[in-house]
Protein backbone atom coordinates (compact mmCIF):
# COMPACT_ATOMS: atom_id res chain seq x y z
CA UNK A 1 0.00 0.00 0.00
CA UNK A 2 1.56 3.03 -1.10
CA UNK A 3 0.57 6.45 1.12
CA UNK A 4 1.29 10.07 0.26
CA UNK A 5 0.49 12.79 2.34
CA UNK A 6 -0.15 16.45 1.46
CA UNK A 7 0.08 19.68 3.43
CA UNK A 8 -1.39 22.75 2.81
CA UNK A 9 -1.29 26.08 3.33
CA UNK A 10 0.72 29.88 2.82
CA UNK A 11 1.93 29.87 6.44
CA UNK A 12 3.29 26.24 5.64
CA UNK A 13 5.39 27.31 2.44
CA UNK A 14 6.59 30.94 3.46
CA UNK A 15 8.39 29.33 6.39
CA UNK A 16 5.72 30.90 8.96
CA UNK A 17 4.53 27.25 11.01
CA UNK A 18 6.19 24.32 11.23
CA UNK A 19 4.15 21.79 9.55
CA UNK A 20 4.04 19.37 12.52
CA UNK A 21 1.15 17.04 11.10
CA UNK A 22 3.46 15.73 8.35
CA UNK A 23 5.55 14.02 11.12
CA UNK A 24 2.57 12.79 13.34
CA UNK A 25 0.89 10.87 9.94
CA UNK A 26 4.35 9.34 9.19
CA UNK A 27 4.83 8.21 12.90
CA UNK A 28 1.40 7.09 13.03
CA UNK A 29 1.32 5.10 10.17
CA UNK A 30 4.68 3.44 11.13
CA UNK A 31 3.33 2.27 14.61
CA UNK A 32 1.04 0.30 12.54
CA UNK A 33 3.38 -1.28 10.12
CA UNK A 34 2.48 0.93 7.32
CA UNK A 35 5.01 3.23 5.43
CA UNK A 36 5.06 6.94 4.10
CA UNK A 37 6.18 6.65 0.28
CA UNK A 38 5.75 10.46 -0.69
CA UNK A 39 5.45 14.11 1.19
CA UNK A 40 3.78 17.19 -0.64
CA UNK A 41 3.62 20.23 0.68
CA UNK A 42 1.80 23.46 -1.34
CA UNK A 43 0.09 26.98 -0.77
CA UNK A 44 -3.10 28.17 -0.91
CA UNK A 45 -3.15 28.18 -3.82
CA UNK A 46 -5.99 26.02 -6.02
CA UNK A 47 -4.54 25.42 -9.11
CA UNK A 48 -1.58 23.64 -7.18
CA UNK A 49 -3.49 22.24 -4.84
CA UNK A 50 -5.28 20.58 -7.91
CA UNK A 51 -2.27 19.49 -9.45
CA UNK A 52 -0.78 18.24 -6.06
CA UNK A 53 -4.25 16.00 -5.45
CA UNK A 54 -3.90 14.26 -9.38
CA UNK A 55 -0.56 13.78 -8.85
CA UNK A 56 -0.33 12.03 -5.81
CA UNK A 57 -3.57 10.40 -6.33
CA UNK A 58 -2.10 8.85 -9.77
CA UNK A 59 0.72 7.45 -7.96
CA UNK A 60 -0.35 6.13 -4.52
CA UNK A 61 -3.06 4.05 -3.24
CA UNK A 62 -3.84 6.65 -0.30
CA UNK A 63 -3.54 10.02 -0.03
CA UNK A 64 -3.85 12.16 3.52
CA UNK A 65 -4.63 15.86 3.33
CA UNK A 66 -4.08 18.46 6.14
CA UNK A 67 -5.09 21.61 5.73
CA UNK A 68 -6.84 24.64 3.73
CA UNK A 69 -10.97 23.08 5.34
CA UNK A 70 -11.72 26.62 7.31
CA UNK A 71 -13.97 29.07 6.81
CA UNK A 72 -12.00 31.54 4.76
CA UNK A 73 -11.37 33.14 1.48
CA UNK A 74 -7.81 31.21 1.58
CA UNK A 75 -9.90 27.50 2.53
CA UNK A 76 -9.49 26.05 -0.66
CA UNK A 77 -9.19 22.55 -0.27
CA UNK A 78 -12.42 21.32 -0.71
CA UNK A 79 -13.06 23.38 -3.82
CA UNK A 80 -9.79 21.87 -5.53
CA UNK A 81 -11.09 18.16 -4.55
CA UNK A 82 -13.88 18.63 -6.17
CA UNK A 83 -12.37 20.37 -9.36
CA UNK A 84 -9.38 17.64 -9.44
CA UNK A 85 -11.73 14.62 -8.85
CA UNK A 86 -14.51 15.86 -11.25
CA UNK A 87 -17.22 16.41 -8.33
CA UNK A 88 -19.56 19.04 -7.60
CA UNK A 89 -19.78 20.81 -4.62
CA UNK A 90 -22.36 20.06 -2.72
CA UNK A 91 -23.84 21.19 0.81
CA UNK A 92 -23.78 18.15 3.60
CA UNK A 93 -26.69 19.00 5.69
CA UNK A 94 -24.93 16.71 8.57
CA UNK A 95 -21.79 19.08 8.08
CA UNK A 96 -23.55 22.15 8.17
CA UNK A 97 -25.99 20.78 11.32
CA UNK A 98 -21.79 20.06 12.81
CA UNK A 99 -20.63 23.38 12.32
CA UNK A 100 -23.47 25.19 13.58
CA UNK A 101 -23.66 23.24 16.82
CA UNK A 102 -19.96 23.63 17.19
CA UNK A 103 -20.11 27.68 16.70
CA UNK A 104 -22.52 27.60 19.28
CA UNK A 105 -20.24 25.62 22.17
CA UNK A 106 -16.70 27.00 21.16
CA UNK A 107 -16.45 30.32 23.19
CA UNK A 108 -14.39 31.76 20.50
CA UNK A 109 -16.52 31.42 17.82
CA UNK A 110 -19.51 33.04 17.05
CA UNK A 111 -22.54 31.91 14.69
CA UNK A 112 -22.08 33.06 11.20
CA UNK A 113 -22.95 32.35 7.75
CA UNK A 114 -19.26 31.90 6.89
CA UNK A 115 -19.09 29.10 8.75
CA UNK A 116 -21.01 27.15 6.25
CA UNK A 117 -18.67 26.95 3.97
CA UNK A 118 -17.10 24.29 5.84
CA UNK A 119 -20.33 22.22 5.08
CA UNK A 120 -19.49 22.31 1.57
CA UNK A 121 -18.10 19.09 0.71
CA UNK A 122 -17.83 16.99 -2.71
CA UNK A 123 -20.35 14.64 -4.07
CA UNK A 124 -20.02 11.43 -3.57
CA UNK A 125 -17.90 11.83 -0.38
CA UNK A 126 -18.00 10.23 3.21
CA UNK A 127 -18.05 12.71 6.09
CA UNK A 128 -15.00 12.22 8.74
CA UNK A 129 -16.42 13.52 12.17
CA UNK A 130 -14.52 15.99 13.97
CA UNK A 131 -15.73 16.53 17.56
CA UNK A 132 -13.31 18.87 18.44
CA UNK A 133 -13.81 21.83 15.98
CA UNK A 134 -15.97 22.90 13.31
CA UNK A 135 -14.69 21.68 9.99
CA UNK A 136 -15.43 18.21 9.39
CA UNK A 137 -12.78 16.29 7.16
CA UNK A 138 -14.41 13.95 4.36
CA UNK A 139 -13.21 10.97 2.23
CA UNK A 140 -13.41 9.83 -1.11
CA UNK A 141 -12.41 7.35 -4.02
CA UNK A 142 -10.99 8.58 -7.34
CA UNK A 143 -9.09 6.07 -9.88
CA UNK A 144 -8.59 3.78 -7.06
CA UNK A 145 -7.06 6.15 -5.07
CA UNK A 146 -8.38 6.75 -1.23
CA UNK A 147 -8.30 10.41 -0.47
CA UNK A 148 -8.70 12.03 3.12
CA UNK A 149 -8.91 15.28 3.88
CA UNK A 150 -8.59 16.26 7.18
CA UNK A 151 -8.12 19.90 9.07
CA UNK A 152 -4.79 21.37 9.33
CA UNK A 153 -5.18 22.33 13.15
CA UNK A 154 -3.33 19.50 15.09
CA UNK A 155 -5.42 19.04 17.44
CA UNK A 156 -8.35 18.46 15.52
CA UNK A 157 -6.20 16.87 13.21
CA UNK A 158 -5.00 13.90 15.35
CA UNK A 159 -7.99 12.57 16.76
CA UNK A 160 -9.50 12.32 13.34
CA UNK A 161 -6.32 9.97 11.89
CA UNK A 162 -6.54 7.69 14.72
CA UNK A 163 -10.34 7.99 15.14
CA UNK A 164 -11.00 7.62 11.42
CA UNK A 165 -8.56 7.31 9.17
CA UNK A 166 -5.91 4.53 10.21
CA UNK A 167 -8.82 2.03 11.08
CA UNK A 168 -9.97 2.33 7.90
CA UNK A 169 -6.66 1.86 6.35
CA UNK A 170 -5.73 -0.98 8.76
CA UNK A 171 -8.76 -3.07 7.16
CA UNK A 172 -7.28 -3.06 4.14
CA UNK A 173 -3.42 -3.65 4.49
CA UNK A 174 -3.62 -7.36 5.16
CA UNK A 175 0.13 -7.59 3.88
CA UNK A 176 1.69 -4.28 6.48
CA UNK A 177 4.93 -5.89 8.15
CA UNK A 178 5.49 -6.66 11.29
CA UNK A 179 8.17 -3.86 13.06
CA UNK A 180 10.11 -3.66 15.76
CA UNK A 181 12.33 -0.29 16.54
CA UNK A 182 15.55 0.46 18.60
CA UNK A 183 16.58 4.00 18.88
CA UNK A 184 20.07 5.03 20.12
CA UNK A 185 20.82 8.37 21.57
CA UNK A 186 24.70 10.02 20.91
CA UNK A 187 26.55 12.67 21.72
CA UNK A 188 30.29 13.53 20.54
CA UNK A 189 30.77 11.92 17.88
CA UNK A 190 30.98 13.56 13.85
CA UNK A 191 28.16 11.73 11.69
CA UNK A 192 30.49 10.39 9.01
CA UNK A 193 32.52 9.00 11.92
CA UNK A 194 29.33 6.95 13.13
CA UNK A 195 27.78 5.44 9.73
CA UNK A 196 31.78 4.55 9.28
CA UNK A 197 31.75 2.40 12.83
CA UNK A 198 28.34 1.16 12.00
CA UNK A 199 29.34 -0.13 8.57
CA UNK A 200 27.56 -3.78 7.68
CA UNK A 201 24.85 -3.44 10.22
CA UNK A 202 21.79 -2.53 8.11
CA UNK A 203 20.85 -5.20 5.86
CA UNK A 204 17.68 -4.00 3.31
CA UNK A 205 17.60 -7.72 1.70
CA UNK A 206 16.33 -9.13 5.08
CA UNK A 207 14.41 -5.99 6.36
CA UNK A 208 16.73 -4.54 8.70
CA UNK A 209 17.01 -1.15 8.27
CA UNK A 210 19.13 2.09 10.19
CA UNK A 211 18.96 5.22 9.92
CA UNK A 212 20.89 8.22 11.93
CA UNK A 213 19.37 11.67 12.21
CA UNK A 214 21.37 14.27 13.66
CA UNK A 215 19.60 17.05 15.96
CA UNK A 216 22.93 19.58 17.10
CA UNK A 217 24.89 18.61 19.05
CA UNK A 218 23.22 14.90 19.51
CA UNK A 219 22.31 12.11 17.51
CA UNK A 220 20.23 9.22 17.05
CA UNK A 221 20.54 5.82 15.41
CA UNK A 222 17.68 3.99 14.60
CA UNK A 223 17.37 0.32 13.76
CA UNK A 224 14.32 -1.02 12.12
CA UNK A 225 13.16 -4.75 11.41
CA UNK A 226 10.73 -5.59 9.43
CA UNK A 227 9.35 -9.18 9.52
CA UNK A 228 6.10 -11.28 9.13
CA UNK A 229 5.84 -11.49 12.58
CA UNK A 230 6.86 -9.59 16.09
CA UNK A 231 9.00 -12.42 16.91
CA UNK A 232 10.72 -12.11 13.82
CA UNK A 233 11.27 -9.36 13.57
CA UNK A 234 12.35 -8.79 17.43
CA UNK A 235 14.79 -12.13 16.00
CA UNK A 236 16.09 -10.29 13.34
CA UNK A 237 16.68 -6.82 15.48
CA UNK A 238 18.39 -8.49 18.31
CA UNK A 239 22.03 -8.89 16.92
CA UNK A 240 22.10 -5.89 15.08
CA UNK A 241 21.42 -3.68 18.46
CA UNK A 242 23.68 -5.96 20.42
CA UNK A 243 26.61 -4.63 17.84
CA UNK A 244 25.46 -1.02 18.33
CA UNK A 245 25.62 -1.24 21.53
CA UNK A 246 29.32 -3.02 21.18
CA UNK A 247 30.68 -0.26 18.45
CA UNK A 248 28.92 2.60 20.08
CA UNK A 249 29.22 2.03 23.44
CA UNK A 250 31.13 5.13 25.04
CA UNK A 251 29.05 7.09 22.92
CA UNK A 252 25.83 6.63 23.82
CA UNK A 253 23.89 8.21 26.45
CA UNK A 254 20.72 6.27 26.35
CA UNK A 255 18.40 3.87 24.41
CA UNK A 256 14.80 4.99 23.80
CA UNK A 257 12.82 8.36 24.47
CA UNK A 258 14.92 8.97 27.52
CA UNK A 259 16.92 12.76 27.44
CA UNK A 260 21.03 13.14 28.39
CA UNK A 261 18.97 14.99 31.26
CA UNK A 262 17.02 11.74 32.77
CA UNK A 263 19.71 9.41 31.70
CA UNK A 264 22.16 11.33 34.01
CA UNK A 265 19.69 11.73 36.86
CA UNK A 266 19.11 8.17 37.14
CA UNK A 267 22.91 7.78 37.17
CA UNK A 268 23.12 10.34 40.28
CA UNK A 269 20.24 8.43 41.99
CA UNK A 270 22.06 5.19 41.42
CA UNK A 271 25.71 6.25 42.56
CA UNK A 272 24.56 8.23 45.80
CA UNK A 273 27.28 11.05 44.86
CA UNK A 274 26.10 15.17 44.96
CA UNK A 275 27.01 17.75 42.82
CA UNK A 276 27.76 21.23 42.48
CA UNK A 277 28.19 23.90 39.90
CA UNK A 278 30.22 26.60 38.79
CA UNK A 279 29.53 28.45 35.70
CA UNK A 280 30.72 31.15 33.57
CA UNK A 281 29.95 31.14 30.07
CA UNK A 282 27.44 28.60 29.80
CA UNK A 283 25.58 31.49 32.48
CA UNK A 284 23.55 28.69 34.45
CA UNK A 285 22.43 26.42 31.43
CA UNK A 286 23.98 23.58 33.08
CA UNK A 287 22.09 24.07 36.04
CA UNK A 288 18.78 24.53 34.34
CA UNK A 289 19.21 20.97 32.52
CA UNK A 290 19.54 19.45 35.64
CA UNK A 291 17.11 20.74 37.64
CA UNK A 292 14.74 20.21 34.93
CA UNK A 293 14.14 16.38 35.65
CA UNK A 294 12.26 16.59 38.50
CA UNK A 295 13.92 14.85 42.01
CA UNK A 296 17.10 16.31 41.44
CA UNK A 297 17.29 17.68 44.47
CA UNK A 298 18.45 14.75 45.85
CA UNK A 299 21.87 14.86 44.58
CA UNK A 300 22.08 18.49 42.88
CA UNK A 301 23.32 20.94 45.98
CA UNK A 302 24.01 24.29 44.14
CA UNK A 303 25.00 26.25 41.77
CA UNK A 304 27.22 29.98 41.41
CA UNK A 305 27.12 31.27 38.41
CA UNK A 306 30.28 33.21 38.73
CA UNK A 307 30.43 35.38 35.33
CA UNK A 308 33.36 38.32 36.74
CA UNK A 309 36.14 37.69 38.51
CA UNK A 310 35.25 39.23 40.91
CA UNK A 311 32.50 36.51 41.68
CA UNK A 312 34.78 34.29 41.04
CA UNK A 313 36.82 35.35 43.95
CA UNK A 314 33.97 35.93 45.67
CA UNK A 315 32.16 33.29 46.00
CA UNK A 316 34.45 30.49 44.67
CA UNK A 317 37.98 31.64 46.24
CA UNK A 318 39.88 31.63 42.89
CA UNK A 319 43.08 33.46 43.98
CA UNK A 320 43.22 36.62 42.28
CA UNK A 321 46.79 35.81 41.33
CA UNK A 322 46.07 33.05 39.36
CA UNK A 323 43.48 35.14 37.45
CA UNK A 324 45.78 37.62 36.85
CA UNK A 325 48.59 35.67 35.35
CA UNK A 326 46.29 32.53 33.36
CA UNK A 327 43.27 34.72 32.68
CA UNK A 328 39.56 33.54 33.58
CA UNK A 329 39.66 31.55 30.54
CA UNK A 330 42.28 28.73 31.58
CA UNK A 331 42.50 25.23 32.75
CA UNK A 332 44.25 26.26 36.23
CA UNK A 333 40.72 29.23 36.63
CA UNK A 334 38.47 26.00 36.04
CA UNK A 335 40.12 23.45 37.85
CA UNK A 336 39.86 26.29 40.76
CA UNK A 337 36.23 26.93 40.56
CA UNK A 338 35.43 23.13 40.39
CA UNK A 339 37.33 23.05 43.57
CA UNK A 340 36.23 26.35 45.01
CA UNK A 341 32.43 25.22 44.42
CA UNK A 342 32.77 21.12 45.55
CA UNK A 343 34.30 22.99 48.86
CA UNK A 344 31.83 25.35 49.65
CA UNK A 345 28.89 22.86 48.79
CA UNK A 346 30.27 20.18 50.56
CA UNK A 347 29.29 18.02 47.33
CA UNK A 348 31.34 14.96 46.16
CA UNK A 349 31.87 16.31 42.70
CA UNK A 350 31.91 19.98 41.70
CA UNK A 351 31.94 20.56 37.64
CA UNK A 352 33.20 24.06 36.60
CA UNK A 353 33.15 25.41 33.20
CA UNK A 354 34.50 28.69 31.93
CA UNK A 355 35.28 30.16 28.44
CA UNK A 356 34.58 32.82 25.68
CA UNK A 357 31.26 32.06 23.77
CA UNK A 358 31.37 35.13 22.04
CA UNK A 359 30.89 36.68 19.41
CA UNK A 360 33.42 39.61 20.84
CA UNK A 361 36.35 38.67 23.46
CA UNK A 362 38.79 36.18 21.67
CA UNK A 363 42.39 36.82 21.18
CA UNK A 364 44.56 34.38 18.83
CA UNK A 365 45.85 32.56 21.68
CA UNK A 366 42.42 31.84 23.00
CA UNK A 367 39.32 32.35 20.15
CA UNK A 368 36.11 32.67 20.17
CA UNK A 369 34.78 29.24 21.55
CA UNK A 370 37.47 28.24 23.84
CA UNK A 371 35.73 26.29 26.62
CA UNK A 372 37.89 24.78 30.05
CA UNK A 373 35.69 21.87 31.71
CA UNK A 374 37.00 20.74 35.09
CA UNK A 375 35.99 18.20 37.54
CA UNK A 376 36.70 18.14 41.10
CA UNK A 377 36.09 14.39 42.61
CA UNK A 378 37.53 13.26 45.69
CA UNK A 379 40.42 11.56 43.60
CA UNK A 380 41.60 15.16 42.32
CA UNK A 381 40.96 17.31 39.54
CA UNK A 382 41.15 17.15 36.29
CA UNK A 383 40.34 19.86 33.28
CA UNK A 384 40.46 19.94 29.40
CA UNK A 385 40.62 22.42 26.70
CA UNK A 386 37.94 22.69 23.93
CA UNK A 387 37.72 24.78 20.86
CA UNK A 388 33.72 24.74 19.45
CA UNK A 389 32.88 26.81 16.58
CA UNK A 390 29.06 28.42 16.03
CA UNK A 391 26.85 31.36 17.21
CA UNK A 392 27.24 32.46 20.66
CA UNK A 393 24.17 30.32 21.46
CA UNK A 394 25.68 27.14 19.88
CA UNK A 395 28.74 27.76 22.03
CA UNK A 396 26.69 27.73 25.13
CA UNK A 397 24.41 24.27 24.48
CA UNK A 398 27.48 22.08 23.36
CA UNK A 399 29.33 23.48 26.58
CA UNK A 400 26.68 22.02 28.48
CA UNK A 401 26.11 19.08 26.99
CA UNK A 402 30.13 18.13 26.93
CA UNK A 403 29.75 19.13 30.50
CA UNK A 404 26.63 17.05 31.37
CA UNK A 405 28.71 13.81 29.03
CA UNK A 406 31.64 14.29 31.26
CA UNK A 407 29.16 14.22 34.24
CA UNK A 408 27.86 10.65 32.38
CA UNK A 409 31.04 9.48 31.81
CA UNK A 410 32.81 9.85 34.78
CA UNK A 411 29.50 8.39 36.14
CA UNK A 412 29.47 5.40 34.13
CA UNK A 413 32.99 4.57 35.00
CA UNK A 414 34.26 5.51 31.09
CA UNK A 415 37.01 8.59 32.40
Amino acid sequence: MRIATLSIGDELILGQVTDTNAGTIARALLDQGLRLQRHLTVGDNELDIMDAINDLGGANDVVIVTGGLGPTLDDLTAHAAARATGRRLVLNEEARDHVRAMSGKLASLIVCPLNDKQALIPDKSTLIPNRIGTACGFHLICNGCFMFFLPGVPSEMIPMLHESVVPFLLERATKRPHISFMHFNLFGPCEAEVDDLLTGIARPDLGLYLGICVTFPWMRITLRAEAVSDAAADELLAPAVRTVRERLESYIFSEGAETMDEALAAMFRKSGLTLALAESCSGGMIAKRITDVAGSSAYFLESAVTYSNAAKERLLGVPVALLEEKGAVSSECAEAMARGVCRAAGSDLGLAVTGIAGPDGGSPEKPVGTVFIALATQDGCRSERFQFHGSRDEVRIITAWTALDWLRRYLSGAQ
